[in-house]
């Protein structure tokens, strides 16, 4: 039989794990300050987000994770420490159709985590401009819903957007 260990032991372990965990997240944090330095003096100008580099990332640390975490509760634990590193870089703006709220914000935040900062459009049209002038870096659209099906004005500026270059 196991033995019980002691509450306020188990506590105190905690408590010292979190103390080691946020000096690694601000050693991390000042690695990707570090990251905006040599882009920058790289001539790199814009945004500095990689989503292939964040598919790297997240792939390799749920190769790495042994548990109990699941793989979803790692990628989403990474995709957070991430977005707010990647703010401290630079931060995104990403254009959605709003109000604050809706499903293309919780989809902004689900892919490029709560540091961004979004951005609520009332027409699809304006989320294209908004990406295309630069106003914003990213924006997200729907596609389908369950009320429509296919967004017809999404298709239509997919079909016109010189975005769709970038792809």
């Amino acid at each position: 039989m196991t033995a019980i260990i002691p509450l306020a032991e188990l506590r105190q372990k905690i408590d010292a794990i979190d103390a080691e965990l946020l000096r690694l997240l601000n050693e991390r944090a000042l690695c990707a300050l570090d990251v905006a330095k040599t882009k920058i003096a790289q001539g790199e100008q814009g945004c500095f987000y990689r989503p292939d580099r964040e598919s790297l990332v997240l792939r390799r640390i749920q190769q790495l994770n042994q548990g109990p975490l699941s793989a979803t509760a790692v990628t989403l634990l990474f995709r957070e420490v991430m977005s707010a590193c990647l703010a401290l870089e630079k931060p995104l703006e990403v254009a959605f159709l709003g109000p604050e709220g809706t499903f293309t914000q919780q989809a902004a935040f689900k892919h490029f985590g709560h540091a961004v900062q979004t951005v609520p459009l009332a027409t699809i049209s304006e989320i294209f401009n908004h990406v295309e002038t630069g106003a914003c870096q990213f924006g997200v659209v729907p596609v389908e819903n369950s009320s429509e099906g296919v967004i017809n004005h999404t298709l239509d500026n997919l079909l016109v957007s010189d975005l769709k270059n970038l792809w």
